[in-house]
C-alpha cells in the first residue's frame, strides 16, 4: 500500500514540474495545445486498436485462447485513459502502452507474475477448501417474546395517521 501513497503523491509533483518546464520551453498556449491534442489523439487511438482488438477476440473466440486480446485489450484502454488524462507523464506511458510490442512484453512479464491455479479436490490453487455450510451453524437457545399490545401502535396503511 505504500507504493500506492507514492504513486499519488509522485505523479502529481511530476506532471508540475513537467508543466512547469514545457511551458517554460514553449509558453502557455503550445502547452495547453499539446495536452489537448494528446487527449483527442489518446480517444482516436483507443478506438482505432479497440477495433482491432475486438476483431482479434473474435477470432480467438473460434480458434483459440482469448487472454491475450482481453489483455491487449485492457492496456489500450488504460493507456488511452493515460492519454486522456491531462500532463506529459501519463501521455508517455499512455503512448508507450499503444505500441503492440510492448504491450507484448509487459503482458509477458504480468503473466509471469501471477500464479494460476488449477480448481482440484482442495480447492483453488491448491489452498485448503472453505468451510462447508454446516460450519456455519451456531448452536444456541432462545425465546420468543411477544410484544406488548399496549406499547405498540397500530400501523396505518395511510402512514402514520397524524397530521
Amino acid at each position: 500500500m505504500k507504493w500506492v501513497f507514492a504513486l499519488f503523491l509522485l505523479v502529481p509533483l511530476v506532471e508540475i514540474a513537467l508543466f512547469i518546464t514545457v511551458g517554460g520551453w514553449l509558453t502557455l498556449w503550445p502547452t495547453l495545445a499539446i495536452v489537448v491534442l494528446t487527449g483527442v489523439l489518446g480517444a482516436f487511438l483507443v478506438r482505432w486498436q479497440g477495433l482491432g482488438v475486438l476483431r482479434d477476440l473474435q477470432r480467438a473466440g473460434t480458434t483459440g485462447d482469448p487472454i491475450s486480446p482481453l489483455a491487449h485489450g485492457a492496456l489500450i484502454l488504460i493507456g488511452g485513459f493515460m492519454l486522456m488524462l491531462p500532463g506529459f507523464f501519463t501521455d508517455s506511458l499512455g503512448f508507450l502502452l499503444m505500441v503492440p510490442p510492448l504491450r507484448q512484453i509487459l503482458i509477458g512479464v504480468l503473466a509471469s507474475r501471477i500464479k494460476s491455479g488449477v480448481v482440484n479436490g482442495r480447492g483453488f490453487a491448491g489452498q485448503p477448501r472453505r468451510p462447508s455450510a454446516e460450519a456455519d451453524w451456531v448452536d444456541a437457545e432462545f425465546e420468543e417474546v411477544a410484544p406488548d399490545p399496549k406499547q405498540v401502535e397500530p400501523k396505518s396503511k395511510w402512514g402514520s395517521g397524524s397530521v
